[in-house]
């Protein structure tokens, strides 16, 4: 059977954000290497992306009161 990997590519798409956008995001580890290429599964893209904090998380400037 052959599994699938996805590609920086596929992950951009199924975040549904850019691949520019995408290079600035903190990914898990890749399940897969094969030469330079990393790839990974759909559960692990699905699992780390549910577990990331929301927008807005970790501050940023106060409000002003």
């Amino acid at each position: 059977m052959t599994r699938r990997y996805l590609s920086l590519t596929d992950v951009a798409e199924r975040l549904g954000i850019t691949k520019g956008a995408l290079a600035r995001y903190k990914l898990p580890q890749p399940d897969v290497l094969v030469g330079r290429a990393r790839g990974w599964s759909e559960k692990t893209i699905d699992a780390w992306n549910a577990s990331r904090p929301g927008r807005g998380v970790g501050g940023g400037r106060p409000r002003r009161k």
